[in-house]
């Protein structure tokens, strides 16, 4: 169905609410402190953070952009640095941090009660992208998918090089749009030995980057996970309100722990298949700096060592 009205405002998610707590010893190692991940100079004198604002900035106005925190990050100074310029009201704080589930659901209630037509772009903040011009305009492809076609989903998916058992993979089936496949499936974290053969059947990385209404994901969630649904309702219903605070810290008293692919997307693409589409991304150098050891082997192939340590100014690499 085409969608013949003005083009709706374009809105980002920028997902900060993880603890990283894989990487901390790592991170003690390297910086004589902690600090969650998202908020580490890895390379040259930015944050992955404020490397995937600046990412995101391309298509997307800065007022239109929400990054979801947790409460306790902002006992940090760095945190507080990094976020200090942020416009008002788009920094979203968390009491705890529920899994990517409401860390996602949270800021979008935000973005819809402000843009209620408004079309969302989710950007994890931990993810290491050489080539960043070519990775937005895929990103401004699945915009215009999803502004034409509102009742879908788009994910962009990154051709997998390694088989790599720690990574989410999505399988596509045929070309359903122009340069956009349907989803045949979903899977999360597969042995060695199947992350070869997905590789082989032409299986992508699930790069958790995806597109959609805020309408269509709301109501979404409604069918599949309606407990979830209620509490965030309650939620919309507070926001701007004298009662927010209060409405978000007993909502997340009571609510359960949610993995956004596991308990969301994959009964998505079972329900409603349909809806859900990939967009293959090729020729960009896309990574999960999710453990110590691909951060290491990252760093090493791109030749940036040097550049980490004396905190370069060269923050191509």
């Amino acid at each position: 169905m085409r969608n013949a009205s003005p083009r709706p405002v374009r809105c980002g998610i920028i997902l900060a609410g993880g603890e990283g707590e894989r990487l901390r010893p790592f991170i003690r190692q390297l910086r004589g402190g902690l600090l969650p991940k998202q908020y580490v100079n890895f390379i040259g004198t930015r944050s992955m953070l404020e490397h995937t604002i600046d990412r995101a900035e391309r298509l997307i106005f800065p007022e239109h952009l929400f990054t979801v925190v947790n409460r306790n990050h902002l006992s940090y100074p760095e945190v507080r640095q990094q976020l200090s310029s942020r416009p008002l009201d788009t920094v979203v704080v968390q009491p705890v941090n529920k899994e990517t589930g409401p860390g996602i659901l949270l800021p979008l209630m935000h973005a819809y009660k402000r843009y209620p037509q408004s079309v969302v772009a989710v950007f994890p903040s931990d993810h290491f992208i050489v080539e960043e011009e070519l990775f937005m305009a895929h990103v401004d492809l699945a915009f215009s998918a999803v502004e034409q076609n509102p009742s879908c989903l788009v994910l962009l998916g990154v051709q997998s090089s390694d088989p790599e058992p720690e990574y989410g993979y999505i399988v596509p089936g045929r070309e359903v749009y122009p340069g956009l496949c349907g989803v045949l499936r979903f899977i999360e974290k597969p042995e060695p030995h199947a992350a070869q053969k997905l590789i082989s059947d032409g299986g992508l990385w699930n790069t958790m980057v995806m597109i959609f209404k805020a309408r269509t994901m709301i109501d979404l969630v409604c069918r599949a996970a309606p407990q979830m649904y209620r509490f965030f309702g309650q939620i919309l219903d507070a926001i701007g309100t004298a009662g927010e605070t209060d409405a978000v810290n007993d909502a997340y008293r009571h609510m359960e722990a949610m993995n956004f692919s596991k308990e969301l997307l994959e009964s998505f693409s079972v329900e409603y298949a349909p809806r859900l589409m990939v967009l293959p991304v090729r020729g960009v150098h896309w990574s999960d700096w999710g453990s110590e050891q691909r951060i290491l082997n990252v760093l090493g192939m791109s030749g940036c060592q040097e550049q980490r340590q004396r905190a370069s100014e060269n923050e191509g690499c």
